[in-house]
């Protein structure tokens, strides 16, 4: 983990220039052919996680996120995190504020998770909390097209 860029497990704001970096790699990676990723989703006890499986060789970008969040990465990837790109290998356990939008390059299948207290009683209240971008979800896309609620309640 490079300590300089993550020097305390924590994620910091994203500049609107850094944002605008990430928005354009997504407008490049849009015209390439998509990888299936599905989300997994956990809502109990106020608490949101959602969690995806990036395969190894796949560039992603997440969406603005909105909400300080505590992020999950087990494998081994590159993370754009505003200004720099920090490779994680392992597992990290990172404080993540809102304000970003990242992108994530994985050297080998990862999972990440993210988690945050939410008052959201179905997934995609949960969705809307977190982002603003919450149509652009890949998550919105597995429901439209599988037509049930990807949500384990516990």
């Amino acid at each position: 983990m490079n300590n300089v860029a993550l020097a305390d497990t924590r994620i910091a704001p994203m500049a609107p220039e850094a944002i605008q970096l990430v928005r354009d790699l997504e407008a490049l990676t849009e015209q390439l052919p998509q990888v299936d990723i599905e989300t997994d989703h956990v809502l109990h006890a106020g608490m949101y996680a959602r969690t995806i499986r990036i395969p190894a060789g796949v560039v992603l970008t997440g969406a603005l996120i909105e909400v300080d969040t505590v992020l999950i990465v087990q494998g081994d990837t590159d993370v754009f995190i505003g200004g720099d790109t920090v490779r994680l290998t392992g597992y990290h356990v990172l404080q993540a504020s809102k304000g970003r939008k990242q992108a994530f390059y994985a050297h080998a299948d990862t999972y990440v998770t993210m988690v945050f207290p939410s008052r959201a009683s179905t997934v995609e209240q949960a969705e809307n909390e977190f982002t603003n971008e919450a149509d652009r979800l890949l998550s919105r896309r597995q429901h439209d097209t599988q037509g049930e609620e990807l949500c384990q309640e516990q």
